[in-house]
Formats: structure tokens, sequence, C-alpha cells
């Protein structure tokens, strides 16, 4: 569960409006594969991990090509060969008993024969719920509450956007807390902003942010390339122009001194410095920090533990580290 743990947070954020979830296939003690879910519409993690599982043994195997969800689903349903009968699944999040756009992912588990089933969190969206009373009902073995506390922690998004609203504040750093001088983290940090860019509904920088750097605050490095609309908080109205973002085709530029309007969007993403985050930081639920450990600095910023939680930390490479954090008085 911890390995599908991790690989899960490697797409927390990227699969809105869904939850991230991962999963593992194991046989004998052995792993076989681990998987996440990557993006919505797309395979869910219970899906890709058979799929690697399957391919670990059979490398050559057509499964190889497919990628559509219901297209697995049948290719694992007519070639299983009983492939999975001494197989058990982790899974972050109770396998869904739904049919939308991807089948239904329990059904599948049921249809290999997998052996036993260990999840997690159970699913809190009653639509998608039902998958650990459908596999009970198979006689399938499951078990819930597999490091519940972390898997939970993974669903704090998810349950944001279902209430109609998430915001999320991204700050980048040195390990010292400096944020000044350009481009702090590496290229792939960069690309991960701009994946995320491509998921909110809105996107908020402060006035002074843009007439000092000029941004053009696309989503140029994604694989969607969606730029997203902005908000630009300032209570002079007067901007050049020329700057990059007013060029960027099928958005909305907004200029205002209020903040009412944020509520209105669903997921909502705000980039700045301290003061602004100081501004805002009745408006966030969460706080996504970049920190670049590139220069080895002796001195390390401080969190204040009053305010907020560290949920998750991970290396996204040698230098880069990313910290997600929530705010203490958020259920």
């Amino acid at each position: 569960m911890k390995l599908a743990i991790e690989e899960a947070w490697k797409y927390q954020l990227l699969t809105y409006p869904n939850p991230a979830v991962g999963a593992t296939v194991v046989r004998n003690n052995n792993v076989l594969s681990v998987e996440a879910h990557q993006n919505a519409g797309n395979p869910h993690a219970e899906v890709l991990a058979l799929k690697s599982a399957y391919l670990s043994t059979y490398p050559n195997s057509d499964l190889k090509d497919i990628t559509n969800s219901h297209e697995i689903h049948n290719y694992l349903i007519s070639n299983h060969n009983n492939y999975f009968l001494d197989c058990d699944i982790y899974v972050t999040l109770e396998p869904c008993n739904h049919i939308g756009k991807t089948p239904a992912c329990a059904f599948l588990l049921e249809r290999v024969g997998i052996k036993k089933v260990y999840i997690g969190s159970l699913d809190p969206n009653a639509e998608a719920s039902g998958g650990k009373q459908y596999l009970e009902g198979c006689n399938i073995e499951v078990e819930v509450d597999i490091l519940k506390k972390e898997t939970d922690k993974l669903l704090y998004p998810f349950f944001k956007y279902q209430s109609g609203h998430f915001c999320l504040f991204k700050i980048a750093m040195r390990e010292d807390g400096t944020i000044d001088g350009g481009y702090i983290t590496t290229q792939d940090s960069l690309n991960l902003v701009h994946e995320i860019r491509t998921k909110i509904d809105l996107m908020v920088m402060g006035g002074n942010t843009i007439r000092t750097d000029r941004p053009t605050l696309d989503s140029r490095y994604s694989k969607e390339k969606k730029s997203p609309d902005i908000l630009i908080y300032s209570h002079k109205k007067e901007f050049d122009k020329k700057i990059p973002l007013f060029d960027v085709l099928n958005r909305e530029v907004t200029i205002s001194d209020s903040f009412k309007n944020i509520k209105k969007k669903n997921f909502v993403m705000i980039e700045g410095g301290y003061q602004f985050l100081k501004i805002l930081l009745n408006e966030i639920d969460y706080l996504m920090v970049f920190i670049s450990h590139k220069k080895n600095l002796k001195n390390f910023f401080s969190i204040d533990e009053s305010i907020f939680s560290i949920e998750y930390s991970y290396y996204i490479n040698e230098y880069d580290e990313i910290l997600y954090l929530k705010k203490i008085n958020d259920k």
C-alpha cells in the first residue's frame, strides 16, 4: 500500500476532478506492478496495475499497445487465462462500482479472478462506491483501512472539488526560504506546474508581480497546452498590454481589487510570494511548495505548524522537493 500511495502522490491534482489513486499488484509477496490514475477519463489505477502486471510476464502481448480503458478491460477479461488467481491488489481507494467514462474496476477485478483486495479508504462518492460490497458478494476477500490515515490524505483535494471549491497556493523557494532572482527550480518542476495549469478553472496573480516579471502564464510545457484564465489582483487597473499573458489565445483576463469571484470557481491556483500568501491566507485550502536543494544552503526555511501541516513530500528529481501542506483548521 505504501508503494501505491507514493505513486498516487506523483499525480496529485493532475487527475482533477477525480481523486489521486494508486494500486499495487502482488503475487507471493513479490511486487508485479505499481501504477496510479493519471488523468480523468483515462484508465483507473487498478486497470493500469493489472495491465502492467500482465505485461511483466507477457511483454510482447498485444496489450502493450492498448491505452483505452474499455479495450484494456475487454482484453484482460478475454485473455487473463487465470493469471491473477494467486494475485492480491492493494488500492488506495475502494475500486469503483460505477460505469462512467471508464468501466467499473470492481467488475474487472472479479472477472480476472483476483485473489484478495486490500483497500485504503472507502469511496466517499456515493455514485462510485459499493466496490467492496460487490467484491465480497463475488466471494473475493476484501480488507479495508490499510494505511487509512495516509490514503485519506490523498483524498483531501477531491473532497474540496466535490464541495464546489478548492484553492491551491503555489510557491517556489530555495531551501533557505529565499524566493527572489528568477527561476528557482528545474524544468521538471516547471513541467509539473504547467500540467496543473491545464486543470484549473482560474489562476490568480498579484499586479506587482505581473508588472515586474511580465510573464506569459501559459501551459507551453504541458501535453495539453490549455492555458488558464487569469485574475490579476490589483488596485491599479492599468497594465502594459504588451505583457505576454495578454496575448495568449482562448483565455479571459480579469483585473480586480476583490477576491469575491474566486469562490465561484471550482479549482483555483494562486501563484505568488510571501506577501501574497499572507494576504490570501484565509482564501486558500492547500499550499504546494517547490523547494530547490541545488545549492545546499546552510539555513532551512521553517513552516508555521500552527497554520499548516505537511501532508506529504517527495523529490521530483535530484534537486527539487515538493511539499503539500494543508491548513490546520481545514477538515
